[in-house]
């Protein structure tokens, strides 16, 4: 079992950047795949980028992909996204999740999933 905590979230001027962090509890982090995916208001859950066990693949979502970087530090346990060029659509709260493979874009696919961080970009 897996429980994950992001952090990192908060508000910033469009076009600027945010890095966001989910610590990951136990012993079997770097056995699995991690994603990221958000949630604006009155939307459903979309995935944002998911990456490999070992870090080697990462997957992106067309909105994001040459903003956000997602990576991992197995050592420590986290994945982080690196949110640059960030626009007020980007508005959301963001979660990371674990238990799928990284490829995977449905929410169900997912076994564990942290409580999420709000991120506001202000135009």
């Amino acid at each position: 079992q897996v429980q994950l905590v992001e952090s990192g979230g908060g508000l910033v001027q469009a076009g600027g950047s945010l890095r966001l962090s989910c610590a990951a509890s136990g012993r079997t982090f770097s056995s699995y795949d991690m994603g990221w995916f958000r949630q604006a208001p009155g939307k459903e859950r979309e995935f944002v980028a998911g990456i490999s066990w070992s870090g080697a693949s990462t997957y992106y979502a067309d909105s994001v992909k040459g903003r956000f970087t997602i990576s991992r530090d197995n050592a420590k346990n986290t994945a982080y996204l690196q949110m640059n060029s960030l626009k007020p659509e980007d508005t959301a709260v963001y979660y990371c999740a674990a238990g799928g493979y990284y490829r995977e874009l449905r929410v169900r696919k997912y076994d564990y999933w942290g409580q999420g961080t709000q991120v506001t970009v202000s135009s």
